[in-house]
């Protein structure tokens, strides 16, 4: 015969200092564990979720990123007749020549200067990066001002970059090249890498950076995936090109490497402030043995087994972790699409990123504060099956 659950939140009621305190341990190593998993999330949906299936990009064989590579202009044409590739929207392959290059920006708040990529790209770009994705919605759309015009000196920057940098404002002038550039528009990405970017005319990058007579890279948009694949495969396998072509998404997948510190970092510190919340709860379930010797033999005495006053010390445990968990994931909920930043390790610029709690992430904290009940309850509770009863009854 089981014991009622409702004895156990009874007894979690009735102790109501050491239940807070122990619930509240928990919850703070739940709130780390949350803060660490949202900025992991948040950076995957940077690059997982950047770029489109039917874009392919093409690099300079060898090439890991597009900082670090470069083509021939001459091969751009070629590039441009193989088949599978789409029209733009005056009749003509829709591909794009671009140029990525780091530059200098101060922070709007005055703590510092940060590497911020920029990208200059050819009309077909632009107008790639806003057709649908898979989820039918667009990569990139302008939220404010217009987008740049051909051979001028104009960029549009993401919604992150105006809101942490300093003259990244419709009608403010960047400086950075050559000479200045006037910023005329700013374009939401969706949470992707894009957001991270300024964008501008190709050419005139090329000019600035002293880079004409060639390409870091080239997009291609396909038809349609089976197009995309086959296209990525005719440019790897043409003898003439010697470039590479890979997936966009694949592409940013990739570099989601950048996670990997905090990954680590949280594994640790989770690790180690896991242990100390266990030891809270052990303490806790301890306390409640010990205050509750007679009423754990009377149980005995009235016929309730041992297995059964096991698993009721258990279950009290992981309703303490439970109770920790939901007030681990209510202290972390505010926090939820803060944005921050982070070193990509490929292009050595900053990708902008915003914390989110997921389902998933919320499923693994609650999942992460059961296992630290389980363990910190198992010994407390075998400890109360264990007692004798006549000696429980006497003290």
């Amino acid at each position: 015969m089981a014991i009622p659950i409702s004895y156990n939140v009874r007894n979690l009621i009735l102790r109501k200092g050491l239940t807070i305190m122990t619930a509240l341990g928990i919850a703070l190593t739940v709130t780390t564990a949350i803060f660490l998993m949202a900025l992991v999330a948040g950076l995957n949906r940077a690059f997982v979720s950047s770029g489109n299936p039917l874009n392919v990009l093409v690099l300079r064989k060898g090439s890991e990123a597009e900082l670090s590579g470069g083509f021939d202009a001459s091969l751009y044409p070629t590039l441009k007749t193989l088949p599978g590739i789409a029209k733009d929207s005056h009749g003509e392959p829709m591909t794009s020549g671009e140029w990525v290059v780091v530059i200098i920006l101060p922070r709007k708040d005055g703590t510092g200067e940060v590497n911020v990529t920029v990208r200059g790209m050819m009309p077909d770009g632009l107008e790639m990066r806003q057709l649908p994705g898979p989820d039918n919605r667009p990569s990139v759309k302008l939220v404010a001002g217009r987008w740049f015009q051909t051979g001028q000196r104009e960029v549009v920057v993401s919604k992150s970059i105006q809101g942490r940098f300093a003259h990244a404002n419709i009608g403010d002038t960047m400086e950075f090249g050559k000479g200045s550039w006037k910023v005329v528009g700013v374009f939401d990405a969706g949470g992707s890498a894009y957001e991270s970017e300024v964008w501008g005319d190709v050419n005139q990058m090329a000019s600035d950076f002293d880079r004409q007579g060639g390409f870091a890279s080239a997009y291609l948009r396909a038809t349609d995936p089976i197009a995309a694949e086959a296209l990525k495969n005719r440019v790897s396998d043409d003898q003439r090109l010697k470039l590479e072509g890979v997936l966009e998404t694949d592409y940013y997948a990739k570099q989601t490497s950048s996670g990997a510190p905090i990954k680590v970092i949280g594994i640790v510190v989770g690790f180690i402030m896991a242990i100390g919340s266990i030891f809270a709860a052990m303490n806790t379930m301890y306390a409640a043995v010990a205050y509750r010797g007679r009423e754990i033999a009377t149980l005995r005495v009235i016929g309730f087994s041992r297995p059964a006053i096991l698993t009721s010390f258990v279950l009290e445990s992981l309703l303490l972790a439970l109770l920790g968990a939901a007030a681990g994931i209510l202290l972390m909920l505010p926090f939820n699409g803060m944005q921050t930043g982070t070193s990509n390790a490929v292009t050595f610029s900053e990708v902008v990123f915003a914390l989110r709690i997921t389902p998933q992430v919320a499923g693994y904290a609650i999942a992460f504060a059961l296992i630290m009940g389980f363990v910190g309850g198992l010994a407390p509770a075998w400890h109360a099956a264990r007692q004798n009863i006549l000696n429980a009854l006497r003290s």
